[in-house]
């Protein structure tokens, strides 16, 4: 199977980061994910627009000056992390011993193009409903670990957004 990545300049990309059989190392370790990403930023130019962590995954949408570096940028944060974090969280399997990994991160990583203010627009909703979609929590805002905080001094949400009907909208959309 080939896989192929799409790389439209001047576009938004939403990457969800899964750790090695989901397990929950990203919020206790919350100061070195953002180490990471600050690391990141030394090398590659880019912008985070919106990024929501869980326990097991990190949801992020990324605007970078040169979208062909997004791959690497992911590669350089889970690099870091791993770099830094001690120990694996598990006995990785053959081919993560094979090539020198620690077994703390999936392999793959789902990403997606935006093209467009509408999809921009529900990918950013998505990402900030997912606590609740996971039943971390039962409001928006009541997630720490989340740029809609930012959003809503900003003035792009109200403080309670993300009940009612609010999630209507969101429903329909799974990215996961």
């Amino acid at each position: 199977m080939h896989y192929k990545r799409l790389f439209l300049q001047n576009s938004y990309v939403h990457i969800i980061i899964l750790s090695y059989n989901r397990k929950s190392i990203f919020i206790d370790n919350i100061n070195l994910l953002r180490k990471s990403f600050s690391n990141s930023k030394k090398y590659f130019n880019y912008d985070i627009v919106a990024i929501c962590v869980l326990p097991e995954h990190i949801h992020v949408i990324l605007n970078p000056k040169n979208i062909k570096d997004y791959p690497k940028i992911v590669t350089s944060i889970k690099h870091y992390f791993s770099r830094n974090y001690g120990v694996g969280v598990e006995t990785p399997t053959y081919g993560y011993l094979n090539k020198g990994e620690k077994g703390l991160f999936q392999r793959r990583y789902f990403e997606h193009t935006i093209t467009n203010q509408d999809d921009l627009n529900n990918q950013i909703n998505y990402i900030h409903y997912n606590p609740v979609k996971h039943g971390y929590v039962h409001s928006v805002k009541d997630w720490e670990y989340s740029s809609f905080h930012k959003f809503v001094k900003q003035g792009f949400y109200d403080e309670n957004w993300g009940t009612s009907n609010d999630i209507e909208n969101i429903r329909n959309l799974d990215f996961e």
